[in-house]
Formats: C-alpha cells, sequence, structure tokens
C-alpha cells in the first residue's frame, strides 16, 4: 500500500515493472512481481469475479453455468459506494467481514454514509466499530472464523486461497468454534441465496453447502485456471494458476511485456504543509488493534501520534511529545484529527506519518489514485496545529 495509496499509484507500479523489465526479472524463475498483501485471499477475490466491473467473458462464463443474466452495468467500488449510500443512491450495505467504518477513508463521511441506509448486514467474526454505526435497521450476522473447524452434512470441510505468487492451496480451521449457533460464511450466503430467489434458482444450495468441493466444482467450471480444482487444491503446496509472464504469453497487443512513460508526482507544498501517510504498528493486524506496542518504532503506550522530521519540528517550534492538532483542507472541507503527541523520528523532511485508522478522518473520500481509485492515504496533504 506504500505504492498503492497515492494518486499516482498505477504509475508507481508501472515503474516498478519498467525497473524489473529493466533488469530482465520478467519471466524466469524466482524473479518478477510479488505484490505484498495483508490478507491472503484479496488476489483470490478477483480472480473467482468479486469485482463491481464485470468481464464480458466471464459474464459469459457466470451466464452458462448458472443459467441467468448477469448485470450488465458497473457496480461500485469502496470510493463510490460511499458516494452512493451518502446521496441516498444506494439503501442496503452488506458486508461480508471485515471492519468498513474504520478501514475506509474520511471516517465522518463513512458514518453518515452508513447512516443513510435503509438496512445494514455484518457477516462477521468478531465485534467491531461498524457495527455502532448503521443504517435504520442494523442486522448482524455472526460467523466462524477461518481458525475454527467448518462441520457440514458431509463432515469438516476446507476453503481454498489465493496468495500474492498466484498460488491456490486449502485452510482449515481446527479450533473449537466459539458457539455451536454460529454458520459458516457459505451456509449464511446460500441460505440468504435460498430464501431470497426461491425458484428462480438453478443452483441447490443446500448441496453447494454440504461439501464444499460442490462450490469448488462450479468455480472450476467459470473461472479459468480451475481445471481439476478438487484434486489439486488437495496436493501439498497448492496449485499455481496461469500466469503470462511465467508461460511467456503476455495479453498485449503486441503479446510482449510493455515499457511506460509515466509522470512523476508533483506535491506543491506551502511552508505549513506537510505529506501525511498512515501506517500499521507491529501488534496490529488490519483494523484490528491487539496492543499499545509498536516495537518496529519504539513506540509505546499511545496510538494518537505523529511521526515528524526533527528538523521540521524545530522550524516549527513544535517540542518533542506536544500535543497538537492535525488537520486536512480539501474542496472546501476542513478535517480535523485532535490531540496527537509528535514524536521525533527518522522521517523525511516535510513528511509525517500517523497509525491507521486513527487519522483516517483526515483522508478526504474524493481524492485517491487515477485508474484504481485506490484512497490516497499515504499522500494526504495536512497542516499541523500547536494546542494551547
Amino acid at each position: 500500500m506504500g505504492l498503492t495509496q497515492h494518486k499516482n499509484a498505477v504509475d508507481n507500479i508501472r515503474e516498478v515493472v519498467n525497473l524489473l523489465l529493466l533488469k530482465g526479472s520478467i519471466g524466469k524463475p524466482g524473479a518478477g512481481t510479488c505484490p505484498v498483501r495483508g490478507h491472503s485471499n484479496v488476489q483470490g477475490d478477483r480472480t473467482v469475479g468479486i469485482w463491481e466491473k464485470l468481464k464480458p467473458s466471464f459474464a459469459q462464463k457466470l451466464k452458462g453455468s448458472f443459467h441467468f443474466t448477469p448485470p450488465e452495468k458497473d457496480g461500485y467500488d469502496v470510493v463510490n459506494a460511499l458516494k452512493a449510500m451518502h446521496e441516498g443512491k444506494a439503501k442496503v450495505f452488506f458486508a461480508m467481514g471485515g471492519n468498513f467504518l474504520s478501514a475506509t477513508p474520511d471516517t465522518e463521511y463513512t458514518a453518515t454514509a452508513l447512516m443513510n441506509c435503509d438496512l445494514t448486514v455484518q457477516v462477521s467474526t468478531k465485534l467491531n466499530r461498524s457495527h455502532l454505526v448503521h443504517g435504520k435497521t442494523a442486522v448482524i450476522l455472526p460467523c466462524l472464523g477461518r481458525t475454527e473447524r467448518d462441520i457440514q452434512q458431509s463432515g469438516q470441510q476446507f476453503v481454498s486461497v489465493e496468495n500474492s505468487t498466484g498460488v491456490v492451496h486449502s485452510s482449515r480451521g481446527n479450533k473449537k468454534p466459539a458457539s455451536d449457533n454460529l454458520l459458516s460464511e457459505p451456509m449464511i450466503v446460500a441460505e440468504l441465496a435460498k430464501h431470497t430467489l426461491g425458484e428462480k434458482s438453478t443452483v441447490d444450495w443446500s448441496e453447494m453447502v454440504s461439501n464444499y468441493d460442490y462450490i469448488r466444482d462450479a468455480i472450476e467450471m467459470t473461472c479459468p485456471g480451475f481445471e481439476d480444482y478438487n484434486e489439486r487444491v488437495r496436493e501439498p503446496g497448492g496449485f499455481y494458476l496461469p500466469n503470462g509472464a511465467r508461460e511467456a504469453e503476455f495479453h498485449t497487443n503486441t503479446k510482449k511485456a510493455n515499457f511506460t512513460i509515466n509522470e512523476l508526482a508533483d506535491h506543491q507544498l506551502r511552508e505549513d504543509q506537510y505529506l501525511m501517510m498512515t501506517i500499521r504498528s507491529h501488534d496490529q493486524y488490519n483494523t484490528t488493534i491487539y496492543g499499545l506496542h509498536d516495537r518496529y518504532r519504539g513506540i509505546h503506550y499511545d496510538r494518537r501520534v505523529v511521526l515528524m522530521n526533527e528538523s521540521d519540528m524545530l522550524k516549527a517550534g513544535i517540542k518533542p511529545e506536544q500535543k497538537v492538532d492535525l488537520i486536512s483542507k480539501y474542496d472546501g472541507v476542513e478535517r480535523l484529527a485532535s490531540s496527537f503527541l509528535v514524536i521525533p523520528y527518522d522521517i523525511p523532511t516535510k513528511c509525517v506519518a500517523t497509525y491507521f485508522p486513527e487519522a483516517n478522518v483526515l483522508v478526504p473520500y474524493n481524492q485517491y489514485a487515477k485508474k484504481s481509485n485506490t484512497p490516497i492515504s499515504k499522500s494526504v496533504v495536512i497542516e499541523i496545529r500547536r494546542k494551547i
């Protein structure tokens, strides 16, 4: 995310690929690109079509496999979903896991968007902030975590995930479930589909969830690269999905890997402005904070901190551990994060760092990467106001 959470995120990735191409590091064993992802199945979601822009080829596969006509219009990504809910164009919010309120940018805007909904539904393994800020009707559906045993009609089940290198492998929970009443995520989806669609659906949802092999069979019918899915996913280490660079089959107009020309970012900062990035601590996983000790950076007992270059502190007349307010101003809107402690840190001048999600309130929802729509959480222009 250090590369992707900027306005020029796509250009950043392209320049990384340019460098790898110059080195001859694309298409040979042990080399190539490898995104570092915070969740084991971020790429896997996209592979099986969980994307707001449904490709026509994938839509045809869905139609052929399940005998219905998929929607032709694009859906909403996170940024546009926030806007649609805020404007009343989207009235139902359904979350499969996650902590949407804390994870998204522009916390107050997000909160208003969620409260505008008629219905908010959270399928969750544990309680989080998103359960407290909700629509007119709110439903929480507790579910099994991935580390818990999932027993269905045919016995214990496993799910499959895809890692950063395009390897699909199995994941089986071994812990006793927190409650005997917890349903799995596939079971929740199947029950909703069965009761909502009824006879309109050609899918036997009960069979699907009785044995997850049937779900994998459906993925095999629909998604390229999943031939003999149930056999290969049971092999130690899993299996590789098709990869153009590995197979020397580039899906470009030239049928080759192409260099790109990209513009450099140009941040024009005033004397009183800084470029803020949000970061995570050592004892944190996504929005889940396990403690207050960031041994990566030697910071303890507090998360409302801003890391700042000592020369910048001297120029601004700011002392170590002085309390300050952080302000961002975009499109005439002033956003405030109050009472942060300033920590001297070896960081480039005119740059500061704060923790995620504490500083998300400063990230404007409508400032995002060109082409990918990723919020600019790593390059937010802010001002620092000393507290008296």
